[in-house]
């Protein structure tokens, strides 16, 4: 289904490429900015089975798309920038801010060298137990679990299931089968739950992953003085925080803001919500990162940012700079709008 869902993305940016109709409809719809949301920058991996690949570009394509954006009379930003041209209705030219979530090491070793080229600000929202070392990276897990098996015993809404993991069909199958189920989940303890338990049936200790792939925090304080560098809050545990109570969800973003803040001796004032669609991030939790006084905080909802913007500032959308597209040409296309005025039915603003 999510490979079906790509094609048909993959073709539409296509179309509106080779009719040329983005640049008819550039005008309309691409805002006054774009905030671009990335996770992993590192080189391209050759395994056939790399369901988190839509989670990874390479260090060659984020420079491509830095030095479009500079080609283009961009400016690129820092979200403190941002939201002062936002609140000053400031937009004699175009911005682009770039985040990139999690706290990965990668973002330092591939990213920062790309960023430091071009003389780019950019944001890392950090979640707090991955830079501990005590997080889990379910869906990192879920692929390395399948990657190594044959077939999968689990018991998914009480009914025990044998899923087939056999190639790489059966195996993008069995992993989209099982990411809706862990989605589902009500808490970050049930999750840590389950997903322990098949991990360690498998010979995986997924609590390892975050340190293998996370900054550490004497990591994060190094990196953090790179004056390029902002670092935002990305929770704890990087649970969905509209399926938690209103204390839980508080308690994510406030004290995790404090580990950070704490640990690297300076303000963490931008918040990018885990997962940050409509599932995991609305209304209740934008108000609760007003209350908690964030500059700004950012979801996963596509789409260009807008002078309206201004108003929604806990509620603003990003544009993904997707493993699944890593063609240059588009570049134009994505940064239209046109792709994102589409799937928001050509509203504006989307902050319900």
């Amino acid at each position: 289904m999510k490979r079906f869902r790509n094609n048909v993305i993959r073709a539409g940016l296509g179309a509106l490429y080779f009719t040329g109709a983005h640049h008819a409809l550039r005008p309309i719809f691409a805002g006054v900015g774009t905030i671009f949301v990335l996770h992993h920058v590192r080189p391209a991996r050759e395994h056939g089975f790399q369901p988190n690949h839509h989670l990874e570009v390479t260090p060659d394509f984020l420079r491509a798309t830095l030095g479009y954006l500079r080609a283009s009379r961009t400016d690129i930003v820092s979200l403190d920038e941002a939201r002062r041209r936002l609140v000053e209705q400031d937009f004699s030219r175009r911005f682009a801010c770039v985040t990139l979530d999690d706290g990965y090491r990668d973002n330092r070793d591939f990213a920062l060298p790309l960023f430091r080229e071009f003389e780019a600000p950019f944001t890392v929202y950090v979640t707090s137990d991955f830079a501990q070392g005590i997080g889990r990276l379910w869906w990192v897990a879920l692929e390395r679990l399948i990657a190594k098996t044959e077939h999968i015993e689990v018991t998914i809404d009480g009914i025990d299931e044998r899923i087939d993991t056999a190639d790489d069909a059966a195996k993008q199958a069995a992993f989209e089968r099982l990411h809706g189920w862990v989605r589902k989940m009500a808490s970050d303890a049930e999750v840590g739950r389950e997903i322990g338990a098949l991990c360690a049936r498998h010979g995986i200790d997924d609590l390892d992953i975050s340190r293998e792939l996370c900054l550490r925090w004497d990591e994060l304080k190094a990196f953090a003085e790179d004056p390029l560098v902002t670092i935002g809050v990305h929770g704890i545990t990087h649970c969905n925080l509209a399926k938690q109570s209103e204390v839980i969800a508080q308690h994510e973003i406030a004290y995790s803001r404090k580990c950070i803040e704490t640990a690297l001796q300076r303000p963490a004032e931008h918040l990018a919500y885990p997962y940050g669609d409509k599932a995991a991030a609305g209304p209740r939790e934008f108000a609760l990162a007003q209350t908690a006084g964030f500059k700004t905080a950012v979801t996963t909802r596509p789409g260009m940012v807008f002078a309206e913007n201004a108003d929604y500032l806990t509620a603003l959308p990003r544009l993904s700079l997707n493993g699944n597209y890593q063609d240059e040409r588009l570049l134009p296309v994505l940064t239209s709008g046109a792709a994102t005025a589409m799937w928001n039915g050509f509203r504006r603003i989307d902050a319900a």
